[in-house]
């Protein structure tokens, strides 16, 4: 999709143009209005590597369920008051939790990456810490995400030079050619005491960046 499809209506309410021959994928129950001839299917079935089995990873086997928008008109999309975020991508690699997804381009290659895989156990930690999978999702290729957080999000650069240290409940989203793994500093977990998950830390470090949110709660 040469045009980006999505604008910022306000910090929570994005509207996307939908055109001929073109589709997006949007998490089922956000849109809020539409305008012209514009149908919305359930995207039950994604085949291999498609949107399902992309989403679909989840300890309980659970898919999150996603609408095939397609036709000629503008959507408005929003979901539970959440912050959204649009996130361009010009051919690198986004990994987000699936539940975070709002909307996104059609053209985007959908797949799925096994968060324990790069740290070895810091998809499990993570998974207990924030009580969300070890599958994250990954698009990648030329378009636009919009994604969802609490309170607001601000974008951190990853440089080789300079790693991100990330309160892994506040981790949203990050792109690029990024390692990340879970660690544990006894000074860090002395100071913010010993029951709290902010005593492990995810530390990103290689070139991309990563997008925090302003709050640790889940959605």
């Amino acid at each position: 999709m040469c045009d980006m499809p999505f604008r910022e209506i306000n910090s929570k309410m994005i509207e996307a143009t939908v055109a001929p021959g073109q589709r997006l994928f949007s998490q089922r129950g956000a849109m809020l209005a539409y305008k012209g001839e514009v149908s919305f299917t359930p995207n039950v079935q994604g085949g291999q590597g498609g949107v399902m089995s992309m989403l679909g990873r989840r300890m309980a086997g659970e898919a999150t369920p996603l609408m095939t928008v397609e036709g000629s008109g503008t959507v408005f999309f929003g979901h539970g008051g959440h912050h959204i975020e649009v996130i361009n991508l010009t051919g690198d690699t986004l990994y987000v939790e699936a539940d975070r997804l709002l909307a996104f381009d059609g053209t985007l290659q959908q797949g799925t990456m096994f968060m324990g895989s790069q740290g070895g156990v810091m998809g499990m930690v993570r998974g207990q810490v924030t009580g969300q999978g070890l599958f994250t999702t990954t698009l990648k290729g030329h378009g636009a995400v919009a994604v969802m957080a609490h309170g607001g999000v601000i974008e951190v650069p990853i440089t080789p030079q300079r790693p991100v240290h990330v309160d892994p409940q506040a981790y949203v989203a990050h792109h690029g050619d990024v390692r990340n793994k879970l660690s544990t500093a006894l000074g860090w977990r002395d100071m913010v005491g010993r029951g709290s998950g902010e005593a492990f830390q995810l530390e990103l470090s290689g070139s991309g960046a990563v997008y925090v949110q302003a709050s640790e709660e889940k959605l």
